[in-house]
């Protein structure tokens, strides 16, 4: 399976904090220039543990307009929301609990539910509250900013190597099985990821060196590397790396 490519832009940051303070303004940027155009920011959020603090980080930003932003989720396990296990649960610790209220519209992928039902219904409430672009034939939602993630496998969101929803072209969002986990996740699909303004790819930790060469300098095979896959049709797509 092959996609547009993008140009991407790639940051080398020197710690993990500075992977922080870089995140914070380019997300902030992206909302608040959305905010100006459109009244509102669509901001889909990942799981894993670098973004946490960068969340953290946000949630103590006094100049965010948060009653302005509607908050999603790239991913999610097949778990409540209280599970230690649960996207949502992490982000709602990390910022969603140290927010104002009124705070922002906040969307969860309800994971305790039937994974079909659940990736329908979202794919739903993502179609209506994410406008598509006046120039785009697709009329896909297209995110403000989409924050990702890459597992030490080459998998983003939970799009993991050899997983049947690599191949989804029409479905926004999809259950997709993940054999060599022995489970089943809920994911934005590529279209969906690749019809965004802009994505963000946060990359931290020394261990993930040789698949993240392999990702951005090697051959494409999205099959193997799934966040080769991510290529926004008209937006840009940045990466954040620490090696640290």
């Amino acid at each position: 399976m092959t996609h547009k490519s993008t140009n991407p832009q790639i940051n080398h940051l020197p710690t993990k904090d500075a992977l922080t303070h870089t995140a914070c303004e380019l997300i902030t940027a992206a909302a608040a220039a959305a905010i100006a155009q459109r009244g509102f920011a669509t901001i889909a959020l990942s799981g894993g543990s670098t973004p946490l603090p960068i969340l953290a980080a946000l949630a103590a930003d006094p100049d965010i307009d948060w009653r302005r932003w509607r908050i999603f989720w790239s991913d999610e396990r097949t778990v409540g929301p209280s599970s230690p296990d649960s996207n949502f649960g992490a982000a709602k610790a990390a910022l969603l609990d140290h927010l104002p209220k009124p705070g922002p519209l906040v969307m969860r992928l309800a994971g305790e539910a039937d994974p079909d039902a659940a990736a329908l219904a979202y794919e739903k409430v993502v179609s209506e509250l994410v406008p598509a672009r006046t120039d785009d034939p697709h009329h896909l939602p297209a995110f403000d900013l989409i924050l990702l993630g890459m597992g030490g496998d080459g998998h983003t969101a939970s799009l993991f190597p050899h997983t049947a929803a690599l191949a989804e072209t029409e479905r926004l969002v999809v259950a997709n099985p993940v054999p060599q986990l022995n489970t089943t996740r809920l994911t934005f699909t590529y279209p969906l990821i690749n019809a965004a303004r802009r994505v963000l790819f946060l990359v931290s930790g020394a261990g993930k060196a040789d698949v993240l060469e392999a990702v951005l300098h090697g051959p494409q095979n999205v099959a193997e590397y799934p966040s080769q896959g991510v290529a926004p049709t008209n937006g840009t797509l940045t990466w954040l790396i620490s090696n640290a």
